[in-house]
């Protein structure tokens, strides 16, 4: 069994040409975030957490922002494909925490929708909480939007290749 923690932030732009995605959802009213992908800091902090599980990098070293392939790229995609990396390692995704902190908008009437959304890309039970920073600091004053998240993976075979003890 491996734990993994993911992290990931965006700052919020005024870039009409832009929407805001939260869980492969479109939030069409609110400002969206900047990224050279969608910024979809809930699907990033989930495959961060689960490269992270799997001893696998991060998100950065397998999707960087240098590469163009990357741009505008539809951050479900992103997390499927984590996903897929997990799997062919020899593990098996057992779940997916996140927690979004933002101001605004309302995460509470689409959850469940972004739960879907996650759980379908990542072919595992992934669970959203929207949360709220209370004013305090960037995210309380509506600068960007954060996510943090963790990840259960498991693997039947002990003399799995990726396990730290080999890799360290």
């Amino acid at each position: 069994m491996r734990v993994g923690q993911g992290f990931d932030i965006h700052r919020h732009v005024d870039d009409p040409d832009r929407d805001l995605v939260l869980g492969g959802c479109v939030f069409a009213d609110a400002r969206p975030l900047a990224g050279h992908s969608d910024a979809d800091v809930a699907a990033h902090a989930a495959a961060d957490a689960l490269l992270g599980a799997a001893g696998l990098g991060d998100i950065g070293h397998h999707f960087p922002d240098t590469d163009p392939r990357w741009k505008g790229a539809d951050s479900l995609m992103i997390l499927a494909r984590v996903a897929e990396l997990v799997r062919e390692a020899g593990w098996r995704i057992e779940n997916v925490d996140i927690k979004v902190v933002c101001e605004r908008p309302k995460l509470a009437p689409r959850i469940d929708e972004m739960q879907r959304n996650l759980s379908t890309a990542a072919g595992a039970p992934i669970t959203v909480a929207g949360r709220r920073a209370e004013g305090l600091g960037a995210l309380g004053r509506q600068e960007g939007i954060a996510a943090w998240s963790v990840a259960l993976i498991t693997s039947d075979d002990a003399a799995n290749p990726t396990s730290a003890e080999e890799t360290t």
